[in-house]
């Protein structure tokens, strides 16, 4: 009797054991809704990568375009080499000639305005574009069109006059994406057509407000835009209220946050 009991027992703790055992080793389930990086943005055919500020990486394709590449050669080392290049104007925070001497830029076409040539070596000379606002130009089977970008405020004339810099449109298979420089909320903004994706900027003295800048995206429309070059000299701007003014409007309108400042130490 005692040995069946014990026998009983034992088969009984083994039981317990095993069942514990399959428990610790059972795999943690696998989350559905694990939110996309802040890092990047990406579809069937493009790929979007803010690097930091008014710098960003775009890939379509087979092309990579860098925009404003500043920071050095560092700050690219995970993206592909340049196909194409576009700067804007002759800011620290948008032309940076040292990335461009770090950078692999040996088979890239750079586009740019006459100000930010007059700045540019010789040796980069066979591979510039320049573009005057409003001039175009084909490049890797995608079409760039220089548009204007300038402020309106009379206090801040002085620090992008008209004509000097370009905000561009960049499209190719029907895609137009815009990036708007340092600019304020000019007619030539408001006026945009069949605009897909939009780079909008924001912050004092510089460009314009968050308020300015929703007010004019509510009048050209595109399809998703994307808040960048926020961050000012004396705070940052509200990316949430920009996205809060565009959606209690047009909820119809995209808006995408991603992170544009990954060393910002707030």
């Amino acid at each position: 009797m005692k040995n069946n009991y014990l026998c009983i027992t034992f088969l009984f703790l083994c039981i317990v054991l095993n069942a514990g055992c399959k428990e610790k080793t059972k795999s943690a389930p696998v989350p559905t809704n694990t939110p996309p990086s802040i890092q990047e943005k990406e579809d069937s055919s493009l790929k979007i990568i803010p690097i930091e500020h008014a710098s960003a990486v775009l890939i379509m394709e087979d092309t990579t375009i860098y925009i404003d590449p500043v920071g050095g050669a560092e700050n690219y080392k995970e993206v592909p080499d340049p196909d194409i290049i576009l700067i804007t104007d002759i800011h620290g925070d948008h032309f940076s000639l040292e990335t461009l001497e770090e950078l692999n830029t040996q088979n890239s076409k750079i586009i740019l305005p006459q100000a930010v040539a007059d700045l540019m070596p010789a040796k980069f000379t066979p591979q510039i574009d320049i573009l005057d606002n409003g001039d175009q130009k084909l490049r890797s089977g995608i079409l760039i069109e220089a548009i204007p970008m300038y402020n309106l405020r009379e206090e801040a004339l002085h620090l992008h006059p008209k004509g000097r810099g370009n905000g561009y449109v960049i499209s190719k298979d029907g895609q137009r994406i815009y990036f708007s420089g340092d600019t304020e909320d000019i007619p030539e903004m408001r006026n945009l057509a069949h605009i897909d994706i939009a780079f909008i900027c924001m912050n004092l003295p510089y460009t314009m407000t968050v308020e300015k800048a929703a007010d004019a995206v509510l009048d050209f429309r595109p399809k998703q835009v994307y808040p960048y070059h926020y961050r000012g000299k004396f705070e940052v701007s509200d990316v949430a209220l920009f996205k809060e003014l565009i959606n209690e409007n047009k909820p119809d309108i995209e808006v995408v946050l991603l992170d544009w400042y990954p060393k910002a130490d707030y």
